[in-house]
């Protein structure tokens, strides 16, 4: 079971846009250090679109030989079920604990064509967690189709970013409690812990892992009152994080921070200036920057 809090990793970039494997190394350590449950490398948060397949390699075998205890789950997904399925074939051989595949994109199957689709790729072998998030791919996976899926041997758990609560409830209400239904927006994490869910997806976790860590375990423990606290606190940064399309934001923030990560690759491409200037101010607010 997949259970906690996993860090959908940002991708550093140099100057000149290709890969720096010195600041992915430091950043891993820094989930490290906040003992994550796991490290999902090449997902969105990944700029995966961007990255070459010998870069995707790089990266998910840097992730590999530098996380201590977390899990590693790398992003591999794509619009076609026969190279989804050589993807993660090959990705399996890597070593990797698990992938997370997103619906497929821009084709818009049905949800017969969804369920086609992700038990072919539960079919190599390799525990799958499912990526639900129609904002970008125009396709929502029902309850139905990922509740019928949970029973699927291989399929192991669902990253749920609908943002509908009506969905969400009803997939923690009928599928099995082994299945993992983690939230896919820092934003709805607490409240989806609280009525069952295993955890979280993180993009804010890339810049406090530790504070995720500690509020994500305490809403899985039962200590409701501690996880609503930290909340709380963190809404802001969870709300500022998409001020402008992920990841965006969360590498400008690292960035302030001094976590360097470097930019982006395009069509992404640095933020507005009153959105970065908003966005500091929240970073200003919770001691993350100086003011």
């Amino acid at each position: 079971m997949f259970e906690g809090v996993y860090t959908a990793l940002v991708t550093p970039f140099k100057e000149d846009g290709s890969l720096d494997l010195e600041s992915l190394r430091a950043i891993v350590e820094l989930q490290n250090e906040a003992r994550v449950d796991g490290i999902i490398p090449c997902a969105t948060t990944g700029e995966s679109p961007t990255l070459t397949g010998r870069e995707r390699i790089q990266v998910i075998k840097t992730v590999i030989e530098h996380s201590k205890s977390a899990k590693v789950i790398a992003g591999a997904g794509t619009n076609s079920t026969e190279k989804s399925i050589e993807l993660v074939r090959e990705t399996s051989a890597l070593g990797v604990d698990g992938v997370l595949s997103v619906c497929p994109y821009y084709n818009k199957p049905t949800q017969r064509g969804l369920y086609e689709h992700f038990t072919g790729i539960a079919s190599v072998g390799l525990p799958i967690i499912m990526y639900n998030v129609p904002g970008r791919t125009g396709c929502n996976m029902s309850a139905e189709t990922a509740i019928r899926l949970s029973s699927v041997p291989n399929i192991a758990g669902i990253k749920e970013a609908s943002g509908d609560f009506q969905q969400i409830m009803k997939i923690l209400e009928c599928s099995p409690k082994s299945f993992s239904v983690l939230s896919g927006d820092d934003a709805y994490t607490y409240p989806m812990v609280c009525l069952g869910g295993k955890g979280v997806i993180s993009v804010a976790s890339n810049l406090v892992p530790k504070e995720m860590v500690k509020m994500v375990h305490a809403a899985l423990e039962g200590r409701f009152d501690d996880a609503k606290r930290i909340h709380y606190k963190l809404l802001p940064l969870f709300r500022g994080l998409f001020i402008e399309t992920n990841p965006i934001p969360v590498k400008e923030a690292m960035n302030m921070c001094g976590i360097s990560v470097g930019g982006f690759r395009l069509p992404l491409c640095t933020m507005e200036e009153k959105n970065r200037n908003a966005l500091r101010d929240i970073l200003i607010s919770l001691d993350l920057v100086e003011a």
